[in-house]
C-alpha cells in the first residue's frame, strides 16, 4: 500500500485532508516521506542482516544501541544511551525426541509411523531439561490439570483463535506460555510444552517469555509446532500413549548492561511528547517485524522532523527500549528516570511493520478526547483501550498512553520464529508506518497545551 493510498483510505473523515494541507509541517512530512522510497527498509535490512537478532544481555543488542545512537546523532539529533541492568538467559541446544509409541498399532491395524524429533524451542526463562524422558498428556485448559500428571509433560494445546485484528487472539493463547509451568508444576508434572502461539505454521515453533512462581518447583518448558501438537493431541484421542525424551541446554548468567536509546526534537515548552519501540529481539530470526520495523518506523519519523525543521511546542522524544521482551527493564528504567517528567502523551510501535489501521489508547475521557481531536488531520482514529508494553509504567503513572495498529493478519505467523526476518517486511507499508508516527509526534507535540488531566478510563 502507497503512502498516497493510505492517506486516501484515511481521508474518509470529512475533516482529514484539508486539515492535513492546512499545516505546512504535515504536508512537509508527508512528501519528505514519499520522497524517501525504500529508505525506511534498508535502513531496516542493515539492522536485521548486519546485526541480526538482539537478545537481551547479547553483544548484538548492544551493538544495536550503538548503531542507532550513532545514525540518530548522524541524522542531527541529540542522542544518547541510558544504561540499564538487563538479565541474560541463554537457550543453547534443544531437542524432543520420541521414545516410544504404544500400542504400535492403530484402529485400523496399519503401524504407526512416529516422527524421529518434534520442532521444539525452549521459553525464554526455562531451566534447563536434562534428558527429561516422560509420557506426554495433552490438555486444552489449566482447569483440565489434576493428579494424574504427575510424573508427566504436560502439553497445553490450546489454539490461538483467528480473529480480525490477530491481537485479539493472543493474549489467550499466551496465558498457557506464561503460566503453564507453574500451573502444570503444582500438579507433580515434570515439564511443560505448550503449542506455539500462532495461528499459521509451517512446521515453525513460536518462542516467548514464560514466567515461575517460587511457590512451587521449577520445571523446564518449551514451545512446539502447531503440528506436532496437532499430532500429541490426536495420538491422545485414539489411546496411544506417546513417551518423549526433552533436552533443554539453557543457562541463567549475572545481569549485564544494556541501554535504552533516547533522541529529541527540542519543544518550546516544557511538555514532552514519546514516541517508542523496543530494539532488542529473540534470539531467534532477526526480529523484523518484532520489533525491528518499529524501531525504524521511530528512527525514520525523527529523522523526517529534523529535516522538514518541525519547532514543536512539546519535545518529541525518541525512546528505543531494550530488554521488553524478557523483562521489560528498558521501560521501567525510562519510568523511574524521566517518569517525573512533564509527559503529554507516550506512543508505540510494536505489532510489525504492516500498514498503519488506527491507534489504540488509555487515558482520562478528557485526555482521550484531546488526542482523538489531535489526530484528525492524520485521519487514523483510536479504536480501542491499549498503548504498549515498554510505556506500560508511564500509564501506571497517570501518562496517556498509545500504541500503532497495523495490519496484523500476518504478524503472528512469524512472531518470536526464525521465519521474522526482513523479506517479510514490505517497504511501502514500512514507509506509511514512518508517516503515521511521525504524524502523529508532530500532531500531539505541536499543540498549545497537553491534555486535560482526569481519572483514567478506557478507550472507546
Amino acid at each position: 500500500m502507497t503512502l498516497g493510498l493510505l492517506l486516501a483510505l484515511g481521508c474518509s473523515h470529512p475533516r482529514a485532508l484539508p486539515a492535513a494541507e492546512s499545516d505546512p509541517t504535515l504536508s512537509g512530512l508527508r512528501a519528505s516521506i514519499e520522497a524517501s522510497s525504500d529508505d525506511a527498509w534498508q535502513r531496516l535490512a542493515y539492522l536485521c542482516d548486519t546485526i541480526g537478532h538482539r537478545h537481551s544481555g547479547s553483544s548484538s543488542l548492544e551493538e544495536s544501541t550503538r548503531w542507532a545512537e550513532a545514525e540518530l546523532q548522524a541524522d542531527g539529533l541529540r542522542a544518547w544511551r541510558e544504561a540499564v541492568q538487563v538479565p541474560v538467559w541463554r537457550r543453547g541446544e534443544a531437542s524432543l525426541r520420541i521414545v516410544r509409541v504404544e500400542p504400535s498399532s492403530s484402529q485400523g491395524g496399519h503401524a504407526q509411523t512416529p516422527p524421529d524429533v518434534l520442532p521444539v524451542l525452549a521459553l525464554g526463562g526455562s531451566v534447563a531439561a536434562r534428558g527429561i524422558e516422560a509420557a506426554v498428556i495433552v490438555l486444552g485448559s489449566f482447569e483440565e490439570l489434576g493428579p494424574e500428571v504427575a510424573g508427566k509433560i504436560v502439553l497445553f494445546e490450546h489454539p490461538m483463535r483467528v480473529t480480525d485484528p490477530a491481537i485479539d487472539g493472543y493474549g489467550e493463547a499466551a496465558a498457557f506460555r506464561s503460566r503453564g509451568a507453574i500451573e502444570a508444576a503444582k500438579h507433580g508434572a515434570v515439564a511443560v510444552l505448550v503449542r506455539s502461539v500462532t495461528t499459521r505454521s509451517l512446521a515453525t515453533p513460536h518462542t516467548g517469555a514464560m514466567g515461575y512462581d517460587d511457590a512451587v518447583p521449577r520445571i523446564p518448558a518449551a514451545a512446539v509446532s502447531t503440528e506436532a501438537a496437532s499430532w500429541l493431541r490426536r495420538q491422545g484421542e485414539r489411546g496411544v500413549s506417546v513417551t518423549v525424551r526433552l533436552d533443554l541446554g539453557t543457562t541463567t548468567e549475572p545481569d549485564a548492561e544494556s541501554h535504552n536509546v533516547v533522541a529529541e526534537l527540542p519543544g518550546r515548552g516544557p511538555g514532552v511528547v514519546v514516541i517508542g519501540a523496543h530494539i532488542d529481539s529473540w534470539d531467534v530470526g532477526q526480529g523484523a517485524h518484532d520489533d525491528g520495523a518499529g524501531v525504524v518506523e521511530v528512527m525514520e519519523a525523527m529523522r523526517h522532523l529534523k529535516r522538514v525543521g518541525a519547532t514543536p511546542e512539546a519535545t518529541i522524544r525518541a525512546v528505543l527500549f531494550t530488554n521488553e521482551e524478557f523483562g521489560l527493564r528498558g521501560g521501567r528504567n525510562y519510568a523511574d528516570t524521566h517518569g517525573a517528567e512533564p509527559h503529554w502523551v507516550a506512543m508505540e510501535t510494536d505489532l510489525g511493520g504492516g500498514a498503519p489501521e488506527a491507534f489504540s489508547a488509555t487515558g482520562s475521557p478528557e485526555a482521550l478526547k484531546w488526542l482523538q481531536g489531535r489526530l484528525l488531520p492524520l485521519g487514523l482514529e483510536v479504536v480501542r483501550e491499549g498503548g504498549g508494553a515498554d510505556i506500560g509504567p508511564l500509564g501506571e503513572r497517570g501518562v496517556l498512553v498509545a500504541g500503532l495498529l497495523p495490519d496484523d493478519s500476518h504478524y503472528f505467523d512469524v512472531h518470536h520464529t526464525e521465519a521474522d526476518t526482513i523479506d517479510k517486511v514490505d517497504p511501502d507499508a514500512l514507509r506509511t508506518g514512518v508517516w503515521a508516527v511521525a504524524a502523529f509526534a508532530w500532531l500531539t507535540a505541536s499543540a498549545s497545551a497537553g491534555p486535560p488531566p482526569g481519572k483514567v478510563s478506557a478507550a472507546p
